[in-house]
This record gives C-alpha cells, sequence and structure tokens, in this order.
C-alpha cells in the first residue's frame, strides 16, 4: 500500500478499508508514514469524516499501535470499569467516583490526563498531594488497582503510542475538533486499559470543550457506539457544563473539595448528583447490580457509610502520598499566600456564567496550562464560586482568589467579574442532561 492513495482516497470522500486504515497506523508508529502525511490524513478526516465502522477500525489500529493491559492475569474478583469526561471547569469527579466504585466491588483502572487550555486534569489535582506517584510502573498499578480497588494514574508511554503521536500533529494543524479523530484518540487508550465497560462523560455548555448541544450528543453517540462496536460496552452521558461543575477550580482547592464530599464534610448537589449517575452507570455495565436505581443507591451508601473515603486514602497512600491525607489535608496540599474576595458592586442573582472564563482566570494564576509542557501552580485557584441563579452583591461574593501575588489576584479577580452576568435568576436545567447507549 502507498501512504498518498489512502490520503487520496479520503479525501475524495470514499470510504477507507479496515486493512488501509491498519497499514496507516502502523506506519505512523514505526516512522514509515511522515508526519506531513499523517497531518494530510487529519485533514482528510476532518473535512469528510468517517464512517461508523472507520473510526471503529481506526481506534482498534491505534490501540494495537502499543501494548495492552490484560487484566485476567491479575485474576480480579470483579469487573474492570471505568469513566472518562470531555474535561470542563470544576471537574472532580474523579476524585470521589473512582473509589465509590471500588467500594461496590469494581475495580478502576483510571488512566487520567492533565488539563489544557481552560479546562483542568486529574492527573494535576492528584500531583497536588505531596508525593503521590502519578505515573507508577505496570507492576505498582497492577498491584494497586488488585489491592485497593482503584488508581488513577497517567497515560504510559506504551499504551496506544500512535495515538500520542497523532495527536501532536492535530493539535498543530488545526484538526482537533473532528469527531471521529476525537472518538478514536479517547476510545484507543479506553481499549489498551483492558476495560469490561466504560461511561463516557461528555460536557456541553459554555465550560466545555463542545460547547452546543447538537455537538455534544453527536460525540456521545459517536464515542458509544464506536466503543461498543470495538468491544467495549459503553454508555454515555451528556452533562452540563453552563457553570463549574463544583464550587473550586484549581487542582489542589479541587482535591481539598474532593476530600471534603468523600468524608461528607460538604456536599455539592450537583457533583453528588454526576457521581451517583455515573457510579450507577459502572456498576449496571459491570453486571453489579439490577437497574440503575440499585446503582445510585449502592453508590450513595459507599460514600454516606465512609467506604468511598476510606478506598480514596488507601490508594493515595499505595501510590506514595501520605497515610493520614484525609485527617490533615491541608497539611499535605499546598496553599497560595494570597486571597481576595470578586465582590460585584450591584446586588441580584446570577443569570449568566462564561464557564471557559472562569476556567482561563485559573490559567492566568497558573493553576493551569496554554502548552502540555507548561509548568503549573498546583496551590493557586478558585473557591466558593457562586452558582447559577446564587444570590450575590457587596456582601456576597462571586468567588474567592486563591494566587501568589496581590497582582496576579487581581488579573484573576478582574476575568472572574467579567465572566458572571448579575441579573434575575435563570431557570436551571439538570446536571444531566441525556444518557446515550451503544
Amino acid at each position: 500500500m502507498i501512504p498518498q492513495e489512502i490520503i487520496r482516497r479520503k479525501r475524495d470522500g470514499g470510504v477507507l478499508e479496515e486493512a488501509q486504515i491498519a497499514f496507516f497506523i502502523e506506519g505512523l508508529t514505526s516512522g514509515v508514514v511522515t508526519e506531513g502525511q499523517a497531518a494530510a490524513l487529519a485533514m482528510a478526516i476532518f473535512f469528510r469524516g468517517m464512517t461508523r465502522r472507520e473510526c471503529a477500525d481506526l481506534t482498534r489500529a491505534m490501540t494495537r499501535s502499543g501494548s495492552m493491559l490484560d487484566w485476567r492475569r491479575a485474576d480480579l474478583p470483579g469487573p474492570v470499569v471505568d469513566k472518562h469526561s470531555t474535561g470542563g471547569v470544576g471537574d472532580n469527579i474523579s476524585l470521589i467516583l473512582a473509589p465509590a466504585v471500588a467500594a461496590c466491588g469494581g475495580f478502576v483502572p483510571m488512566i487520567s490526563g492533565r488539563g489544557l487550555g481552560h479546562t483542568g486534569g486529574t492527573l494535576d489535582k492528584l500531583e497536588s498531594i505531596r508525593g503521590y506517584q502519578a505515573t507508577p510502573d505496570e507492576a505498582l498499578f497492577t498491584a494497586v488497582v488488585k489491592s485497593v480497588g482503584c488508581a488513577i494514574i497517567g497515560q504510559t508511554g506504551a499504551l496506544a503510542p500512535a495515538d500520542k503521536r497523532l495527536y501532536a500533529i492535530r493539535d498543530v494543524t488545526a484538526t482537533v475538533e473532528s469527531i471521529p479523530l476525537i472518538t478514536a484518540s479517547i476510545l484507543s487508550k479506553k481499549l489498551a486499559a483492558g476495560l469490561q465497560g466504560l461511561v463516557m462523560d461528555v460536557k456541553t455548555g459554555s465550560g466545555a470543550f463542545m460547547a452546543a448541544l447538537e455537538e455534544s450528543r453527536a460525540l456521545a453517540l459517536s464515542l458509544a457506539e464506536v466503543a461498543t462496536t470495538a468491544g467495549l460496552p459503553t454508555v454515555s452521558l451528556i452533562t452540563d457544563m453552563n457553570e463549574p461543575l463544583a464550587s473550586a477550580a484549581g487542582n489542589a482547592v479541587e482535591t481539598l473539595h474532593a476530600i471534603d464530599h468523600l468524608l461528607g464534610a460538604a456536599r455539592e448537589p450537583r457533583v453528588q448528583e454526576v457521581v451517583v449517575a455515573l457510579g450507577a452507570e459502572m456498576l449496571l455495565l459491570g453486571g453489579l447490580v439490577r437497574d440503575l436505581d440499585e446503582g445510585r443507591r449502592r453508590i450513595e451508601a459507599a460514600l454516606d457509610s465512609g467506604a468511598a473515603a476510606e478506598r480514596f486514602a488507601r490508594m493515595v497512600s499505595a501510590l506514595g502520598g501520605p497515610a493520614d491525607l484525609l485527617e490533615r489535608p491541608r497539611h499535605h496540599l499546598p496553599e497560595a499566600p494570597v486571597t481576595l474576595a470578586v465582590t460585584p458592586q450591584q446586588a441580584g442573582h446570577v443569570r449568566g456564567i462564561d464557564t471557559r472564563a472562569v476556567g482561563l482566570a485559573v490559567v492566568t494564576l497558573g493553576g493551569g496550562r496554554t502548552r502540555p509542557q507548561d509548568p503549573i501552580d498546583h496551590a493557586v485557584g478558585l473557591t466558593h464560586l457562586a452558582g447559577l441563579g446564587a444570590p450575590v452583591g457587596p456582601g456576597q461574593p462571586l468567588a474567592l482568589v486563591h494566587a501568589r501575588s496581590p497582582e496576579a489576584a487581581q488579573e484573576a479577580a478582574a476575568r472572574v467579574l467579567g465572566a458572571y452576568e448579575i441579573g434575575e435568576a435563570p431557570q436551571v436545567g439538570p446536571v444531566v442532561v441525556e444518557r446515550l447507549v451503544g
């Protein structure tokens, strides 16, 4: 086969055969296919799209480009399930969800990513914990999953290396926003993780990667259908990101927020609803419950009893973190030296939020990155973020900024003020918008 003929076929609107896709991805991994050729095919796919079968073939080819985890050798006494989010602001769900599912008998080998742009990354949140080892070797990863029931780590170079190379090319050629390519990128890593079931949390709204509901729905359906076609039973939930999911945005502050939720010290309804909805789906996919109602009750019980918090503490300790994190979280999490309340001049209710702008305020503080290689400050961020419909005014701030300097705090505060619209209280919709099955 000749790479340029495969490019030509897709460029002209043709449908690629499985063998052609496999050849191209093998060539991308080995170096036979050049970066220019990969960029050309990505652009052709961007404009011409892919059928579900083509996307499934691309997903499988990228999965086979590296090593694959086989949990059968670990002889786990329960199903291997996972969740993946398309990213948002204040989305610390994984830190609560993985241990809750583990407490219900599931095994969750969660391979997470770092934040980029306005979105936060689960890995960055966990690395704010002193000593946490986010990139363990496979032996330790397997041991922690088997003994604790969950482990949240970063992607290794051995899993789906073709995806890593192709994503770097897409990032610099304006071909990231392609539903088939996004689908294959996400699912190739999940298939390589050896899962038996996957729940996708696809965000929609002003803080989402896909802001319009129609785009979010198309991506959610693509993920559910392609994953199931590729042999991974998947359900997609579309969840609202028209406001930050949690009242905290930033790495250490979101980790502390998740700990408070696990301990029951403070449980915000939107966060609780998403955790319970996703967890119930994971338990159902794993065959641990008869229906979603039973799944919801099991997840709620795991949180209320402290079993989920206990699993989280064991996971952190097993991966190098402090054994007393839940007892002394502020001792092990960094704190920014400057705090500043963001107060609107007029009283009213939060009518609208540019959630993406809130996320970018965290980036300006140093808590996020615009390039994968950028360093981040784990201590900075925003807390006490007002949600839609909340009363605000001179005595009721929109947020509390945590910064390294007064100047940085003022800049972030200005961005937060610009992100909020004050007026009459709006009609607030549900946080779980839709459920789509492959």
